[in-house]
Parts: C-alpha cells; structure tokens; sequence
C-alpha cells in the first residue's frame, strides 16, 4: 500500500508541478523529461488499479481495496473500476481465446488493429465525456498545451506502453500445448522491466501467480532462474524479446514462493 500512495502522490505532484511550469521557459529536453515523467507516472496509476483488481492493496479490507482501484483508475482515465475488473478477470479466466476481452482472436490482425480493439474494451462515450471535462477543468487553471503535453500524450504514450509490453508481445504467440496461461514474459533486466511497464512484461509470472503483487513479479522471475515459460512444444518459437529458445522444460519454483493459486479480487 505505501508503494501505491507513491505512485499516487508522485502523480499528483507531478500533475501540479508541471502546470505550474511556463512552457515558453522550458527547453525542449526539460519538456520531453516531462512528458516521459508524467507517463510513467501515469502508467503507475493503470498498475494500482490493476493490483486492486486482484485484491492485493489492502487485502483485509476489500471495501477499501475497491475504493483505492477505483480512484487510480479514475485518475488515470475516468476508466470505470468495476468494468476493468471483470474484463481483466475475464482475461485471466480464459487468455488468448475468443471469451478474451484482451486478445485480438484474428491471427492476422496487425497491431494497430489489436490495439484499436484493445481500446475499444475500455472506452465509452460516458468516459470519454468525464475524461475531457476533467481536462478542460484542468486547462481553465493551466493552459490547453500544458494539459495537452502533460495529461492527453502521457496518456497515449501509457495506454501505448500497457498494450505493448503487458498484452501485445506477451500473448502474441499462438496457444501452445502445455501453456495454460498462454504468456510469455519478456527478457529484460529488471530496471528496464520497471520502466517498461512496471514488470508488467514479466507476464508469465503473473499469470501464473496473480497473487503477487507488480513488485514481487522480479522474486518470482529470479526463483525460477530466469526460464518462465511453461511449455511443452519443441516447437515453440517466442518472440525476439523472450530471450533463448532452449531448456523450456517445467520447472516448479523454490520455497518459499506461493503455488499457482486461485484469481483474487
């Protein structure tokens, strides 16, 4: 929970800081450290909302826990909680099927046409309607170009990032025998893992164990010695990101990591 009310205050300062600031003052490399600033912290916002939908923010408290999923989710996008929740449970009951909201289920859809989709599941005209009030509030005490460079692009840049990195390359892959979650995780060090997408790209690891929250997905990885794929096809081929293509055989991690368990939330 401390680590949410970071990402939740660093958004916030960010946000005011920057409004703050005179553009016509502020050089071109001090403008693109902002924007890139301000998606990361937007990106955190999506990882919060995401955590609560497993319940994992405050576990004793779900009332509490659902609230605090919901405020980062409406900070984040006017995105309503409880329809993130169900389609993001609804990917993990039944990933890279048609039952998946996330899963582009035509094998020759291009990127751009699984992103479209992918958007498609989460806006609607009531959001968009709060969204762009919410940004027009923001450019009466601001300026339209503070709140265009550092509320409407962080947002693309980050809804960009959560596609890419957290669906896109890793259920890219067509379903494998012996690959129930139908993920791969990416091969990246673990603090450009973080600023990818707050190891969200560790995607194996948490399908397998949802129970963990985005900062235990390293322990997870590092437990299995880096190989998280479950997969029983010689066959396979991952993506470049994925890392060798030898030594894929099952292999349960050590104590004390938890077990694969039941989705929370």
């Amino acid at each position: 929970m401390l680590l949410a009310a970071a990402i939740l205050g660093g958004w916030a300062i960010s946000l005011v800081a920057l409004l703050a600031q005179d553009l016509a003052h502020l050089s071109p490399a001090v403008l693109l450290l902002g924007v890139l600033l301000r998606s990361l912290c937007q990106t955190g916002l999506f990882i919060v909302g995401h955590d609560a939908m497993h319940g994992l923010l405050v576990p004793a408290h779900a009332g509490w826990n659902q609230r605090c999923g919901a405020l980062a989710l409406a900070l984040y996008g006017a995105l309503p909680y409880e329809l993130c929740r169900r389609n993001h449970l609804r990917h993990h009951g039944a990933p890279g099927t048609d039952q998946d909201p996330d899963f582009c289920t035509e094998g020759s859809a291009s990127p751009v046409a699984w992103y479209v989709r992918f958007l498609k599941g989460y806006l609607s005209a009531p959001q968009m309607a709060l969204l762009l009030s919410g940004w027009g509030l923001l450019a009466v005490v601001a300026t339209p170009g503070q709140v265009l460079l550092f509320c409407t692009v962080p947002l693309l840049l980050s809804s960009l990032q959560l596609f890419v990195v957290g669906t896109y390359l890793p259920h890219r892959q067509a379903p494998q025998p012996g690959d129930p979650h139908h993920a791969i995780s990416l091969d990246l060090p673990e603090w450009l893992s973080l600023l990818a997408c707050f190891h969200f790209g560790y995607h194996w690891e948490h399908h397998a164990y949802p129970q963990l929250a985005w900062h235990q997905l390293p322990l997870s990885r590092r437990a299995r010695g880096g190989d998280c794929y479950a997969i029983g096809s010689a066959l396979w081929k991952p993506h470049w990101l994925a890392g060798r293509t030898k030594s894929r055989k099952w292999r349960e991690p050590p104590s004390p990591l938890p077990t694969t368990g039941p989705l929370m939330g």
